[in-house]
C-alpha cells in the first residue's frame, strides 16, 4: 500500500440538522429524474470522517453550493467551524450575489483555498457574461474554482456547462485554476475527448469510473498528469469503492501518486 496521504478533492456534507433533511430531498430529486441513486452516508461531517477512515483517505475537500445569494454568510460561518487538518472547506458564492467582490475578499482573507459552483443548482451557464467578472475576481484573489461540468443526473439535459464553455473560460482567463468535475464533463465524455483531453485543464475524477471503465484509463493517460485529481463526490458514491476502482485501472505508480495525492497537495499548498 502506498505511503502517501490520499486526498479527496470533491465531497459534500451539511450541518447536522440540515443533513437530515437535505440527503432525503436530494435522493427524491434523483428519483424524480429517473435515477435510483442513494447516499452512501448521512451527509454529516462526522459521517464523512468515518467514510474517510474506512477508505484510508487523509483529507477531503467539502464543496458547498449556495442556492441563494443570502446563503453566503451561513455557508462561510459553517465552513470556518468545520475546517481542520482533515477537512478543507470550499465555500460558495451565488452568481446573483451583488456583493460578490467583498465576499471573495473575505473568503481569501479567511484562508480558504477555493469555492464551488454548480450551474444547475445555481441556474447559470458556465461562460455567460455575468459570470466573467466573478471569475476574474476569483482569479485575481488566487482562489480555485471547483465547477460542476457536464450534465447532472437530477436535471434536464440543458448544456449549461459543456466542454466548449470550459475552453472559452480558460481562453478568457489564462492561468485560471478552474477544476472541472467528473473528468471534464459528466456523460459528455466524447466531447471531453475531442476538446479537453491533452490540454492544460484541471479535472477531478468523481462519478466517472463507474461509467467509463477502462476508457477512463485511456483518457487519464492522454492528459497532462499534473492536471488530474482524485474525487469521489461522496456521499453520492462510496469513497472506498471509488478509490478501489481508480486503483484498479492499472495506472503507473507515478500517475497514481500524482492523482491521489501529489497534485492536490500542490494545489492546496499542503
Amino acid at each position: 500500500m502506498a505511503s502517501y496521504e490520499i486526498i479527496d478533492f470533491h465531497t459534500h456534507a451539511f450541518p447536522d440538522a440540515l443533513a437530515e433533511r437535505a440527503i432525503p430531498a436530494l435522493e427524491r430529486e434523483a428519483t424524480q429524474a429517473g435515477s435510483d441513486i442513494k447516499a452512501f452516508h448521512g451527509g454529516k461531517v462526522s459521517d464523512l470522517l468515518h467514510s474517510m477512515d474506512e477508505a484510508g483517505i487523509e483529507r477531503s475537500v467539502i464543496c458547498s453550493i449556495a442556492t441563494r445569494p443570502e446563503q453566503f454568510e451561513s455557508i462561510l460561518r459553517w465552513s470556518s467551524e468545520i475546517a481542520s487538518a482533515r477537512i478543507i472547506p470550499f465555500p460558495s458564492i451565488h452568481p446573483d450575489d451583488r456583493d460578490y467582490q467583498e465576499h471573495i475578499r473575505r473568503i481569501a482573507g479567511e484562508g480558504f483555498r477555493g469555492v464551488k459552483f454548480h450551474p444547475y443548482y445555481q441556474e447559470f451557464y458556465l461562460a455567460e457574461d455575468r459570470m466573467l467578472p466573478v471569475y476574474e475576481a476569483l482569479h485575481e484573489a488566487g482562489l480555485m474554482i471547483v465547477m460542476h461540468t457536464g450534465f447532472d443526473i437530477a436535471f434536464e439535459r440543458i448544456r449549461r456547462c459543456d466542454p466548449a464553455q470550459v475552453i472559452e473560460v480558460y481562453a478568457r482567463f489564462p492561468g485560471i485554476r478552474l477544476i472541472t468535475t467528473h473528468l471534464g464533463a459528466w456523460e459528455d465524455w466524447q466531447e471531453v475527448r475531442e476538446l479537453l483531453i491533452g490540454r492544460p485543464i484541471y479535472m477531478e475524477l468523481s462519478f466517472a469510473v463507474e461509467f467509463l471503465g477502462e476508457g477512463m484509463r485511456e483518457m487519464m493517460e492522454a492528459h497532462p498528469s499534473e492536471y488530474l485529481f482524485f474525487g469521489s463526490d461522496s456521499p453520492w458514491t462510496g469513497q472506498a469503492e471509488t478509490l478501489a476502482a481508480v486503483r484498479g485501472l492499472g495506472l503507473s505508480d507515478d500517475l497514481l501518486e500524482a492523482v491521489l495525492s501529489g497534485n492536490a497537495r500542490r494545489m492546496l499548498g499542503l
